[in-house]
């Protein structure tokens, strides 16, 4: 046999290798966003409204303390008093449309982390199309390395990418042989002296 183990035995240990941990670990900090998001914004929301109320409260009270006291007061203090009025009135109008303002930007986030998630969810743990050609030629590369690896080989690659020298290591003889690959001899010969390095 060319490999000392079954290869449906090491495909399954190379499958048991993969870690999808990390984006079951992604989706559940999303999802804890998401709730996190929505429980912030519901408290801005009633946190506006009481806030609103209370001064809408205020706001009535000095408009009756106004109205007693509108007869005793010359047109100087009445027109103050107004225009103090108006400005806080201005000031309420103010405050409620910045967080109706706000409270739209929070529900246009939430719809965002929304198609977000579901996007994520309708890709799986191995994600997009694209990315999953891109795996599974980085996967067959990989396995491959892995089985040479097994073999006590290490292939290295050059900075152009290419594989073009192989460190084979014999435990039981305790030799290490580096090889430089040359384009100009078969795999076939490379194979034999690999075998013949490692018996």
């Amino acid at each position: 046999m060319l490999l000392d183990e079954d290869p449906a035995t090491l495909i399954h240990h190379t499958i048991g290798n993969f870690n999808i941990q990390p984006d079951k670990l992604a989706l559940g900090r999303i999802n804890e966003s998401l709730s996190t998001l929505q429980q912030a914004r519901d408290l801005r929301v009633r946190e506006a409204e009481s806030a609103l109320k209370k001064l809408a409260r205020n706001f009535s009270t000095l408009q009756s303390h106004h109205s007693e006291t509108v007869s005793s007061h010359n047109a100087a203090d009445h027109a103050s008093q107004i225009l103090s009025l108006d400005t806080q009135k201005f000031r309420i109008a103010k405050t409620a449309s910045d967080l109706e303002i706000e409270g739209e930007r929070l529900e246009q986030e939430l719809e965002g982390l929304k198609g977000k998630l579901q996007e994520l969810e309708m890709q799986g743990v191995e994600g997009g199309e694209g990315e999953r050609g891109k795996r599974e030629l980085e996967d067959e590369t990989l396995l491959k390395l892995k089985v040479y690896r097994s073999l006590g080989i290490d292939i290295e690659s050059d900075n152009a990418g290419n594989y073009n020298k192989a460190v084979i290591r014999n435990d039981k003889k305790g030799d290490v042989h580096v090889v430089n690959i040359d384009p100009k001899f078969s795999r076939f010969f490379y194979a034999n002296y690999f075998w013949q390095t490692m018996a």
